[in-house]
């Protein structure tokens, strides 16, 4: 029997209709699966932050007292590389976070602000231990901004981690200056450092906008002095 004009317009709407229909729906499944692949991750990138968070905190605790038992110590027990090692690997760990979680993100600012203060403490320390028992150490200041203001900053921030890992008794203490802590407000007054970053402080001289790895050496000269991680390498393994 032979379908009229009409049934043959109907049965294509519905045709029409059916793979609109089935059309919506493997998109919505589609995008439902998207989403929820997208929150497991970022689930699991958060779970990632809160063990480094947790790692930090440690880290500072442990830190702390480490300064305490090298500061109740006398000289003839302390050598060059007793100062805390970890604030490499700290360092790391605040730069991460700071590429994971909002500027403004209370739980960063909070470890940000220990963090800074455990780097002023170093110094500090590491300043007492020239002057009292004769251990050198070589130190950067470095200032930083991340309110998208500071273009050179991520370049620098490459260098210093290169000249970390080149040179493992350099030490790199790295301050943001937005950051509302009256410590690293002070730290700016006494070294003068003017809001043009990023900026580096080396022997009570101040560094600005050091673009390539050749300008920090010029700035650095000590670094010829210190030895590399190769070179300390190699000694451990003829031992």
């Amino acid at each position: 029997m032979a379908l009229s004009l009409g049934q043959i317009h109907m049965k294509k709407e519905q045709s029409y209709w059916f793979k609109y229909i089935l059309a919506l729906v493997i998109t919505g499944g589609i995008f439902l699966t998207a989403i929820y692949i997208s929150n497991y991750f970022n689930e699991k990138k958060l779970e990632s932050v809160r063990e480094i968070e947790d790692r930090i905190a440690i880290d500072i605790l442990s830190s702390e007292t480490q300064f305490d038992l090298i500061r109740s110590s006398s000289c003839k027990l302390i050598t060059p590389d007793v100062l805390s090692n970890e604030l490499n690997e700290l360092a790391s760990r605040i730069s991460y976070l700071e590429s994971n979680r909002s500027q403004s993100d209370a739980e960063l600012l909070r470890l940000k602000r220990q963090y800074s203060l455990l780097e002023i403490k170093d110094f500090l320390l590491a300043e007492r231990l020239q002057t009292q028992c004769g251990i050198k150490s070589t130190s950067i200041l470095y200032f930083y901004s991340n309110k998208g203001d500071c273009k050179e900053c991520e370049k620098t921030n490459t260098i210093l981690t290169y000249l970390r890992q080149k040179y493992p008794d350099l030490r790199v203490y790295a301050f943001d200056y937005n950051l509302d802590l009256s410590a690293i407000k002070t730290l700016i007054k006494l070294n003068k450092v003017q809001y043009t970053l990023p900026a580096i402080v080396v022997d009570d001289e101040v560094f600005y906008k050091l673009k390539k790895l050749e300008d920090f050496e010029k700035a650095i000269p000590e670094l010829k002095d210190l030895k590399t991680a190769t070179t300390t390498t190699a000694t451990s393994t003829e031992r």
